[in-house]
Formats: C-alpha cells, structure tokens, sequence
C-alpha cells in the first residue's frame, strides 16, 4: 500500500475503532510512516479473496485492543500462505529442457497466486479439463500410455507380465483375470509353486511364470461358457 492507501485506512479504522486516532498534524503524519512502513507489501484489496477492510473489521470484533499495522499485515500473510498451500503448479508452457526459462514460469505463476493477482490453480480443476488433445491423439497412435519400445525393455524384468500381456493380444483367455484355485492367488496376481512336505502341508512360495493349468481351464470357460459344457 502506498501513503494514499494507509491514510485511507486509518481513517477506516478510526471510524470503527475512536482509539486509534490521532488529533495532532505531526502525529497523524508519523503515524502513516510508521504503517506504510509495515504494510509496504500489503496490497489493499485483490481480484481473489483479500480485502484489507476484511481483515480491519475481523480483528475488531474479535480483539479488545487496538490495532496495529503488524496485525493486518500477520494475516495478509496467512492469506496468502494459504493460497499458496491449495495452489498445484501448472505444467509450464516453456521448454522443459530450458530450466532456466521453466523456472522462472514457475516462478511467475506462484507469484502471481501469492499476491492475488491469480486464482490457485487446484488439483481439482487441473484435472477436471479432461487430457489435452495432442494427448488423446498420441494415446490412439500408440495404445498405451507406455511406448512399444519401453513395454518391450520392461518385460526384461517382469516376466510373468510381459507373458500375460502377450497372451492377451494373441485373444488367449487372460488367466490372472480369476482366482487360481489351485494356489488361491487372488486375480490379477501371479500364480506361486505349492509343494506337498512329507506331512501333508503346502510349502514354497516362488512365483511361476506361467498360471497353473487349472486357472488356465477356468478363465477358458468363464470366456466362453459354450466350450465349457
């Protein structure tokens, strides 16, 4: 706020509060001094949420003493404290390989939130616009959200997946869509090696690679009921 500003304030708080003012030329000049001093970077009033005549008549109803300019400048900062903590950083427009020009639109954007001159831009209504264009086009191009190339390297080190997907594409029935009841591995999961020890009991615990043949029989008929009778 500037001179302007803080003396228009303080007329605004004399009117709700006699206490504060003052009757002297001198110190009524001091006095917007000493609090243009302190509210320097408080701005009067914002497009999204804040208005300095708010927080006067809150802490009047809510305080018996006096206020000061440290108040009103205490809650500008929960305030803003505030729309910084709902605030979820776009994805900037610059070029991610630009991290100088990234940053310093990062940095525009939390600024421009801060001082209110921007709405925070939630998770809520980041998400709630639907995928960019260019996005859904790629996804039709590709099919997946993980590149051809990148599906083939990871199944390098997830077997049992990489197996279950290629038995998907080639329209065989997807075993680990159902409950092994051979190994009572819930769907979705691998099915596991189970030993017979000398007493009786199921032992071992080491993931198979391929569904036992017994899930493979059940998610058959449960794809098709026809070939099962």
């Amino acid at each position: 706020m500037d001179r302007r500003e803080v003396a228009a304030v303080l007329a605004y708080i004399g009117r709700l509060d006699p206490r504060t003012i003052r009757t002297g030329t001198g110190d009524a000049r001091d006095q917007i001094a000493q609090w243009q001093e302190l509210l320097d970077d408080v701005p009067f009033a914002t497009a999204h949420g804040w208005d300095v005549r708010d927080a006067i008549r809150s802490h009047v109803l809510d305080s018996p003493y006096p206020i000061l300019p440290v108040d009103i400048a205490r809650r500008w900062r929960a305030h803003r404290r505030d729309r910084l903590d709902r605030h979820t950083d776009p994805t900037p427009a610059a070029d991610p390989d630009d991290p100088a020009t990234w940053r310093a639109e990062l940095l525009r954007s939390r600024n421009a939130v801060a001082a209110g001159v921007a709405a925070p831009s939630t998770h809520r209504h980041i998400t709630s616009g639907g995928r960019p264009r260019d996005i859904e086009e790629r996804m039709r191009s590709i099919g997946s959200c993980i590149p051809p190339a990148v599906r083939a390297e990871l199944g390098r080190y997830r077997p049992a997946h990489a197996a279950r997907e290629t038995t998907v594409a080639k329209g065989v029935p997807d075993a680990l869509s159902v409950r092994c009841e051979w190994c009572h591995a819930p769907a979705g999961a691998p099915c596991r090696q189970r030993r017979a020890s000398p007493d009786g009991a199921a032992r071992g615990n080491a993931v198979r690679a391929t569904p036992h043949p017994s899930r493979v029989d059940l998610a058959t008929a449960r794809m098709d009921p026809h070939r099962a009778a």
